[in-house]
């Protein structure tokens, strides 16, 4: 099936947000739901007019562009600004250098404050099956990250035998 390129760019860390509506003549359900399961966003068979097209892209656009592809900086208190799109981290105006995995910690953390997330939900969430690591070594990288974050890394809270979270004071 010529869609399974569809799963290569969904499975690419730089093209993974690019949505993608497949358009063909295959309308059986069981090749729609292969699609759609290889990484469509949308999946439309033939014949369609040009208005469904148009109001099928439209919706997918909506869903993206509410999506965190097109995310502003996340601000956390007055003094830490995590910038994605940059890939950069300043607090009080200075910037942090800071590893990818502790960006995205930081990131994951930043982006839904308050919500407590575990040592092994974090460590799916930083590196699937790719690694075998411990659930220690999230303790490790959030000992850095407080350090190198100063005042900034007391959002970064604790919660006893559960987690992490970061939560404005």
């Amino acid at each position: 099936m010529a869609w399974k390129s569809a799963k290569k760019i969904k499975n690419n860390e730089k093209t993974s947000r690019i949505p993608i509506i497949i358009v063909t003549a295959k309308g059986e359900e069981s090749e729609k739901i292969e699609g759609l399961e290889l990484g469509a966003d949308d999946y439309i068979t033939k014949p369609f007019s040009p208005r469904e097209l148009v109001a099928r892209v439209k919706a997918v656009l909506r869903r993206v562009l509410t999506s965190e592809f097109f995310q502003k900086v996340i601000k956390v208190g007055n003094s830490l600004i995590i910038d994605p799109e940059k890939h950069r981290v300043s607090v009080d105006g200075k910037k942090v250098e800071l590893t990818n995995a502790e960006f995205k910690l930081l990131k994951t953390l930043a982006e839904k404050k308050g919500r407590i997330f575990s040592r092994n939900k974090l460590l799916d969430l930083l590196w699937g099956e790719e690694k075998a690591v411990i659930d220690r070594t999230i303790d490790v990288h959030i000992k850095n990250l407080r350090e190198k974050l100063g005042s900034a890394g007391n959002f970064i809270k604790t919660v006893r035998g559960i987690g992490y979270k970061i939560e404005e004071e």
